[in-house]
């Protein structure tokens, strides 16, 4: 029998950074970021907001995900219907709310064990079509990460990364190519949902996660790369990052953010402050009170930057959250 797959599933809620951190991480060797892998049924088949790979081309025309998607579907089940199966069961299952239930109850229905089956054909498929070792995928659905332990052949690890509300409201102000815009109240609220689910799977599996705060990751983006690769097992020797600059090539994302285009010498730049001249009063408010306390517990300080304390950014990356 060959052996499992690793996969790093980093949960939290969108414009948290996962884009950037999964595909510095796959530049190193043996490492492949697939990005949201939960929208390749989707997105494959036009009932996404992007049917794009990385690569620059569609999905279906991908070399490799025009591999993978016949994987797991039933002999004589055209595509679309394949599609439209996989999405009823994440939707009936396996969303954000539904992580608490998968926690304690792992795969007892049979749409649960389908979808686990599914992840653990691809997720293999796409090692061995790679040569990776480690698959990072930045889905963020945590209901979906939550089945991770009873996915066939796989070996899960988890990243819980989260980032300032209000950076991640400034983020969402505007529509951005393919991805539409979200008040400052919704973002806020969903911000704190998914957190909430994501440390929920953090205690269930202290030895096999993390937490990490963007901001402590643009301020040591070398030592926090080092301490997620030693999490997963995986030689901090192939970190790809020189003191703030990393080289991007191609990649293999199913989506995420548009920046996952951009390729060549990448600057990670350290400050995170653009919500100061974005969000008004009234907003600022709103997300002071929606996502309090966990804002606080994370050491984002009202009216002010995160804390970040000088020399902690790669401790706290190898630390559990509590």
């Amino acid at each position: 029998m060959s052996a499992p797959v690793t996969v790093l599933s980093i949960t939290g809620w969108c414009r948290n950074g996962s884009t950037v951190i999964g595909n510095v991480l796959g530049e190193v060797p043996g490492v492949v970021h697939v990005g949201e892998l939960h929208f390749l049924w989707k997105n494959s088949t036009g009932r996404g907001v992007n049917d794009r790979c990385g690569c620059g081309v569609p999905l279906t025309g991908c070399p490799l995900w025009s591999a993978v998607l016949p994987v797991g579907r039933p002999v004589g089940v055209s595509a679309d219907a394949h599609a439209v199966e996989v999405i009823r069961r994440q939707r009936a299952r396996l969303r954000t709310r539904h992580t608490w239930r998968v926690l304690r109850r792992g795969t007892q229905d049979a749409d649960t064990r389908a979808h686990a089956a599914l992840l653990g054909a691809v997720y293999r498929e796409v090692a061995a079509r790679t040569g990776a070792r480690l698959v990072v995928d930045s889905t963020k659905i945590p209901g979906e990460s939550a089945l991770l332990p009873h996915v066939p052949g796989v070996e899960p690890y988890w990243l819980h990364l989260v980032r300032d509300p209000r950076a991640v409201a400034h983020s969402w102000r505007e529509p951005k190519d393919y991805v539409y815009a979200m008040s400052a109240t919704r973002s806020t609220a969903y911000w704190h949902g998914f957190n909430l689910a994501s440390a929920a799977i953090n205690r269930r599996h202290p030895r096999r996660s993390t937490f990490l705060r963007y901001e402590d990751f643009t301020a040591d983006p070398a030592g926090v790369v080092d301490a997620l690769l030693r999490l997963v097992g995986a030689d901090p020797a192939g970190n790809p990052v020189r003191g703030r600059t990393v080289e991007l090539r191609g990649n293999h994302t199913v989506t995420g953010n548009p920046d996952r285009f951009r390729t060549g010498p990448t600057l990670i730049r350290d400050r995170d402050d653009g919500w100061r001249r974005t969000l008004t009063g009234r907003q600022r408010a709103a997300v002071a009170v929606l996502a309090w306390p966990l804002s606080t517990r994370y050491g984002y300080r009202s009216g002010g930057p995160a804390v970040i304390r000088p020399g902690t950014a790669t401790a706290r990356a190898g630390e559990t959250e509590r």
